[in-house]
Order: C-alpha cells, then sequence, then structure tokens
C-alpha cells in the first residue's frame, strides 16, 4: 500500500508514525512545502521571548531522524499542486528546483493546516508588521528584535497566541499594546470570566484596546502609525494575530467538499467526499462534541489524534472521531486560564436549557500556605446537572481542575458524579474537598432547590427594586470597604440574632466575598421561612466585572 500525506506537522506526523507503527511495508511519503516537517509550533512564543533559547529544541523531528526511526521518505521544499482523484495522483513540485513530477497513491492524506490571516488593509506588507505561525516566521522576528530593538509592540488580536507573544515581548523589553475588536480578550471566555485576565494584563503593564479594530497601517521611516477606530499609535513592530483560515485550495481545486468558511467536510472516520482521501489538522471542520454541532477548532491536541484515528482507520482499525470540546490552557505571566467545552454564547446558539455557577475558591488548604484562589465558572443543563463547559482563571492548579472537569464532559458526567470523585489531596496540593468537588455540590444544592442563585448582571435591576432586600453577610471591615449599592450589612455570625430585622415579605438576596457564608446564610433564613438568593461568585466576582466593564 502506499500513502502520501500533504504536510507534517502534528495531524500529517502523527498520522505517518502511526502508519509505520501498524504496517512496516507500507509505503509512506510526507510532502511539506517548508523545511520543518514536526515542529513545536506551540513554544514559538517562547523563543522569540528569550524563554526557550535553543532554535534546535523547536524542531521535534527532523527528514534524516524521521527517516532512521520509521523508515519513511520525507521530502520537505516539495509542494503539493494538484490532486486528481479519479486517476488517484498528486502532482508535486520541488520549490527549490521548481521539478514538477507525479506521484500516484492509494490512499492520500491533507494536513495542509491553517494560515494566519492578514487584513486587506493600507500598510499590511510593511517590514515591521508580522505573523506567527511557523518556525520561519519566529526567527524572522526574533531576528528583527536582535538587529533593531524594537521599544514598542502592537499586538493586534486578544486570543492565546497573542496573549504569549505580549507576554514574551514585554520580556524582549518592549512597551506593548494589545488591541482586540470585541468586548473581550480570549474568545473562549465569557466575558465576565475574561474581566479577571484584563485586570492582570494592566496590572503587568500592558496596554489594552477593546472594541477597536485596525483601520490602516502608516509606515513611516521610524515606525509605523497604527490607524485604529478610535484612535491612533505609534509602534516598531507590529504582530497580526487576528486568527487563521484552512488552506484548503488544494482540496477544493479537486472536488472535495468544503463549508461556507473554507474548512474541508470530513466525515466521523476523516474521510473527505472523494473516496480514500482523508483529512486531519487545522484545514478540517469537526463536530462540536458538546453540541454536536459543526465547527472550526484548530487545536494540536485534536490534530495528533485525528492522524492516528485515519492510520487506524486506513490499516483496518475501526476508529472514529468523536468530536473536539475545544479543551486549551494559556500561560499569561504568573496566571493560568483554561477552558474546554462550550462558553455561555455557544449554549445559547445551540438551544440549550442551561444554568452556570461561579466559585471562588483556594489552590489547596488554605492552612497551608501560599494558598491562592481561583475562579471557576461551569456550565451545566439544567434538568440533569449533565456538565457542558468551564472556564478557570487564576494562578495554580487551574490546568489540573480544568483537565479533571474535561475528563468529566468527555465521559458525559454530571454535577452528582462530580460530588463523588476521590481526587488526591495532600494540604500543599487540594483541600479535602477539592474546587471540582465544589462545583458538583453547588450545582447539586440548585438541582435540588437548596438555594436559590442570581448573577453579577441581576445586581442593577434588583437594586432598583423596592420590593426586595440586598443583604451582606460579610465582615464590618469587609463591608466598609465596598459593597453594592442599597445592600443592609448583617455580618453572618449575628444573623440568627437579627432576624427580626428582616421582612419576611421581600425576598431577599445575599452576597459575601465568594458566594460559600451567603449560601450559609441563605439556607438559615429559608428555614425561618424568608425566601433567599445567593450571589453566584460573591461581591469580589461583581466587584471585579463591574470595575472592568465601567472602565
Amino acid at each position: 500500500m502506499k500513502i502520501i500525506i500533504i504536510g507534517g506537522v502534528a495531524g500529517g506526523a502523527s498520522a505517518a508514525a502511526r502508519l509505520r507503527r501498524l504496517d512496516e511495508k507500507a509505503e509512506i511519503i510526507m510532502l511539506e512545502r517548508g523545511a520543518y516537517i514536526s515542529y513545536a509550533n506551540c513554544g514559538l512564543p517562547y523563543f522569540v521571548g528569550g524563554v526557550i533559547t535553543e532554535k534546535s529544541t523547536l524542531t521535534l523531528q527532523t527528514p534524516q531522524s524521521f527517516y532512521e526511526r520509521f523508515h519513511i521518505d520525507v521530502r520537505i521544499h516539495t509542494e503539493a499542486i494538484k490532486i486528481n482523484p479519479q486517476e488517484k495522483k498528486v502532482t508535486i513540485r520541488n520549490t527549490e528546483t521548481n521539478e514538477i513530477y507525479q506521484e500516484d497513491y492509494d490512499k492520500l492524506i491533507l494536513s495542509p493546516g491553517a494560515e494566519p490571516i492578514k487584513p486587506q488593509i493600507k500598510g499590511i506588507n510593511d517590514s515591521r508588521v508580522f505573523t506567527l505561525r511557523t518556525v520561519p516566521d519566529t526567527l524572522k522576528i526574533h531576528d528583527y528584535i536582535q538587529q533593531n530593538k524594537p521599544k514598542t509592540a502592537v499586538v493586534v488580536g486578544g486570543g492565546y497566541i497573542g496573549l504569549e507573544m505580549a507576554e514574551n515581548l514585554n520580556h524582549a523589553g518592549m512597551d506593548v499594546t494589545v488591541m482586540e475588536r470585541a468586548d473581550h480578550i480570549v474568545a473562549a471566555l465569557d466575558a465576565d470570566m475574561a474581566c479577571l485576565v484584563q485586570r492582570y494584563i494592566k496590572e503587568k503593564g500592558i496596554r489594552l484596546i477593546l472594541n477597536n479594530s485596525v483601520q490602516e497601517l502608516l509606515p513611516t521611516e521610524s515606525s509605523v502609525e497604527v490607524i485604529y477606530d478610535s484612535g491612533s499609535l505609534s509602534a516598531d513592530l507590529i504582530l497580526m494575530s487576528v486568527g487563521v483560515k484552512p488552506e484548503s485550495h488544494l482540496a477544493k481545486e479537486a472536488g472535495i467538499l468544503c463549508n461556507e468558511s473554507g474548512c474541508i467536510k470530513v466525515n466521523e472516520y476523516l474521510r473527505t467526499s472523494q473516496p480514500d482521501i482523508y483529512a486531519v489538522g487545522d484545514a478540517i471542520s469537526v463536530c462540536n462534541f458538546v453540541t454536536q454541532e459543526e465547527t472550526y477548532l484548530p487545536l494540536a491536541g485534536p490534530a495528533n489524534k485525528q492522524g492516528r484515528i485515519v492510520a487506524d482507520h486506513i490499516c483496518g482499525h475501526k476508529r472514529r472521531f468523536k468530536g473536539t470540546q475545544g479543551t486549551s490552557v494559556l500561560k499569561f505571566f504568573d496566571m493560568t486560564v483554561a477552558t474546554t467545552g462550550i462558553h455561555e454564547q455557544q449554549a445559547k446558539n445551540a438551544g440549550m436549557d442551561y444554568d452556570k455557577v461561579i466559585l471562588f475558591s483556594p489552590s489547596h488548604a488554605t492552612y497551608y500556605p501560599n494558598a491562592i484562589h481561583m475562579m471557576i465558572k461551569t456550565l451545566f443543563e439544567k434538568n440533569t446537572g449533565k456538565i457542558l463547559g468551564a472556564q478557570l482563571v487564576g494562578f495554580e492548579g487551574v490546568d489540573k481542575r480544568c483537565d479533571i472537569l474535561a475528563t468529566a464532559i468527555r465521559a458525559g458526567m454530571t454535577a452528582y458524579d462530580l460530588t463523588e470523585l476521590e481526587l488526591a489531596y495532600a494540604p500543599p496540593f487540594s483541600s479535602a474537598k477539592d474546587p471540582v468537588n465544589m462545583v458538583g455540590f453547588t450545582i447539586e444544592n440548585i438541582l435540588e432547590n437548596l438555594v436559590r442563585q442570581h448573577h453579577w448582571h441581576d445586581i442593577e435591576k434588583l437594586s432598583q427594586n423596592n420590593n426586595v432586600t440586598l443583604l451582606d453577610v460579610r465582615t464590618e471591615k469587609e463591608y466598609a470597604a465596598g459593597a453594592i449599592q442599597g445592600s443592609i450589612h448583617i455580618p453572618l455570625d449575628q444573623l440568627r440574632n437579627r432576624l427580626t430585622e428582616l421582612d419576611k415579605s421581600k425576598p431577599i438576596y445575599i452576597n459575601c466575598k465568594s458566594g460559600q457564608r451567603s449560601y450559609i446564610a441563605c439556607r438559615i433564613l429559608e428555614q425561618h421561612g424568608f425566601t433567599c438568593s445567593n450571589l453566584s461568585g460573591g461581591y469580589e466576582f461583581y466587584h471585579l466585572v463591574m470595575a472592568e466593564q465601567n472602565v
């Protein structure tokens, strides 16, 4: 059997290696138009910032090492320029010699990846404007910094790569501005959770401009003037990080079905619409594991798994790709941002009957030194408690909890299942009730009507309603430092002795710092005949979101 793979990196290289492990006799040819067949593209920003210092560490496999270990014919600087599905032939061009030739195939795997989106604006092709996708992109930025010593940089796009580059350009000594056309950064986060990251960005000395698009770039001899919706600024270096689009032109020209966004359409076995042609990685549309809707999620982890599944299928093992849930994590200075499953807008678009809880939980036992709180937002199905998505922002233990919740989503687990998880506990690592357990307990209380809840976005309307009572159960010191307008104050430990100060005819909306003490207050008052609701996430979250949104 002869298999041609167009493109390397995550999907193509993993498919090639798996094919060889399954079939020692197969003829496997990998075509890569660049010089690198397998590299750590997620590590590219850290070479720019000097965290990764050796260029060689970015290259995971070379053509020689790949051949020596797997006996795979790797052809770099070699571009597939045409596919003929009827004759099962690929037309190939050597980009160094311009030689054109053909190879036939029994099976063909497309792994062309994606390319950075470059807005069609004036000045986009100036030599000081960069994108970051490949090793050559990284080396180009690195060399420019070494030779020109830029002092200012603008990163256009507040996604994961944009923020990682903002950090690393800051490490390289530049004053950095991040510009994002949406109302918040990190599209995988809801706007309220993004507020935590946005506050931290500014604390690290990075300027943030939201709700603005770049209109044009005006190069001068000394810098580039960035003209955006509400103003302008000058920078010595511009990084465009506004997303990627699938490189699917070869597939389209071969009559392979693509969607309106240009993504190659595949079935559960990653087969395209043409016989014996598969596709993997950043060029394909995938099924969202939670909503079961078609989506585009270009991530390295799924691409690697897709490569393995295709190899299995070609060799007779009927593996299926069951979809992507978008689990991802970002390190930004000392902060960790992690997401899995769907966020609120996706839930609304899919017509899901969902609810959410927001927890302010310590990373480990609070009596052990240096416990740091993390914010966890979890979406769940109202009637079943099934976990739909989670967003986590903090400094320690965030990735661990995200991975647990990602596993829960993949397994179809509910909040009740989370309460029963037996997770590793010792004071330096966790609490006897891990934050994931606490997510389960909190949702369980809501499902069983032990507590009602309201959210930060309900407060403005509640503050204007004379028929409700807003109650703050924090300490005197906490209340004096800032409180919800119109709230009355009764510390939790005094509540049982001051019940007569509250009106049973009015629903009581209670808050504390994190939502824990106010939950206890709700249970006290409910059992004394009051109707109560707990502020999810507490005053800490409410205050942060309001402060960021009112900037």
